[in-house]
């Protein structure tokens, strides 16, 4: 009898704390509902919608989960995914505003999975003088008419050397071989490390890294996190080593040459003036390991695309292949090699560039934190929530593009 009451008790308590909750939740909503705050809703305790918002990322519609909230709630609404709630806005003059008030109104926050692997020190969450000095530093870099010409013979070695491969085999994984190229190639303007051992090593860890970017923030062993923070371990591990001694190497000459990858422009950022301090090595090697993101992600998921949308189109091949072989006719002809200003100047190829970008999405909006009140457009974001500014959303609008799910590279023609 003691036990059968005791029972009861229990779940009469448990159920008295649900309704408290439940109650409390619901009078937070109307509270943030009053105030201005954007409608919508946290999901499940924990986890939110996180699990709805990366199932949608492996789907032929990632914009899926934006449609469905923006068609309940409004083109602004609130949500929780990644471990912390969030505004999410889906409209074109709100983004612009967040993106236009960086570094004033809002700064860079990313989910707890991101800013853990990344690390306090990362490009994503800079802010000020350094993100400007960093920036800058790589932005002039990748810019410069001497990296632009090593690396268009860089990536020509590497799909000819992949392609005289693929004649062996029936079969050609498209993503898998645009990443060995992309990865490649980067690797080397990064850190000038070529086919071996080592750059086998960085693609085996970096692929483990990488898989931990977007889940659940739980960081217990045998979780997604912790194996990627592991992975991030091994690969600090070894680029620290390159850093290190490629610093003894420039330490133990008198004339410096010139800059050949990133490692040598950020150790070769010389202070001016006392407060311009040289950049840390484990600033360097954390940076330099965030920069091979798009050699093993986003690039050859865009490359990939590219390839299907065209095959996809036989119109928009035809007219591109022939673009392509003109410049080709014309090199031959002068007896040239290409250089990076010839691809840059064929307009159709340039079309199709944008449009695949437009529908690929590889970067499917930006995160910023708010450091005050702030109303856009009627929507009041307070202190201290997070925002994320959707671009997919933007770009699959059939407001701003007509057949938004059409591959149509003509939409970029001037005055198309």
């Amino acid at each position: 009898m003691k036990l059968v009451l005791a029972f009861w008790v229990l779940v009469g308590f448990i159920g008295w704390c649900w309704w408290k909750k439940k109650k409390k939740k619901k009078e937070k909503e109307q509270l943030e509902n009053q105030s201005g705050i954007p409608k919508g809703t946290l999901g499940w305790p924990l986890i939110g919608e996180t699990l709805n918002f990366i199932a949608s990322g492996y789907t032929s519609r990632p914009v899926s989960f934006m449609e469905k909230r923006k068609s309940l709630y409004g083109n602004v609404f609130k949500s929780h995914i990644l471990g912390m709630p969030i505004i999410i806005s889906t409209d074109p003059d709100v983004n612009k505003v967040i993106l236009q008030n960086n570094g004033s109104i809002f700064v860079p926050f990313y989910p707890k999975s991101i800013t853990e692997l990344l690390g306090k020190s990362s490009i994503l969450q800079m802010n000020g003088n350094l993100q400007k000095r960093v920036h800058g530093l790589i932005g002039g870099f990748f810019r410069s008419p001497q990296l632009k010409v090593r690396i268009t013979r860089e990536i020509e070695n590497a799909v000819n050397k992949a392609m005289e491969a693929w004649r062996d085999g029936d079969l050609v994984y498209m993503q898998e071989e645009t990443r060995n190229i992309t990865f490649q190639v980067l690797v080397r303007v990064l850190m000038s490390v070529g086919p071996g051992e080592d750059l086998q090593f960085l693609k085996r860890e970096f692929g483990e890294f990488i898989k931990g970017l977007v889940c659940l923030p739980i960081k217990l062993p045998g979780t997604r996190l912790y194996k990627s923070l592991k992975a991030k371990e091994r690969l600090l591990k070894m680029v620290k080593r390159i850093v290190e001694e490629r610093k003894m190497r420039m330490e133990s000459i008198d004339e410096r040459g010139p800059l050949m990858d990133a490692i040598d422009v950020l150790l070769c950022d010389a202070g001016e003036t006392e407060d311009k301090q040289h950049l840390p090595l484990d600033f360097i090697s954390g940076n330099i390991i965030e920069m091979m993101i798009p050699g093993e992600d986003s690039v050859p998921m865009l490359m990939t695309l590219a390839v299907n949308y065209l095959s996809e189109s036989p119109l928009a091949l035809k007219q591109l292949v022939e673009e392509n072989m003109e410049l080709k006719r014309q090199k031959t002809q002068l007896g040239e090699d290409y250089a990076w200003t010839d691809y840059m100047s064929l307009p159709f190829t340039q079309n199709v560039i944008n449009e695949t970008l437009r529908m690929a999405n590889i970067i499917n909006g930006v995160w910023r934190k708010v450091l005050r009140d702030i109303e856009i457009k009627g929507y009041f974001i307070p202190k201290g929530w997070c925002v994320l500014a959707s671009f997919i959303s933007v770009h699959m609008n059939e407001e701003n593009y007509e057949n938004t799910n059409q591959f149509d590279p003509w939409r970029w023609q001037m005055g198309g």
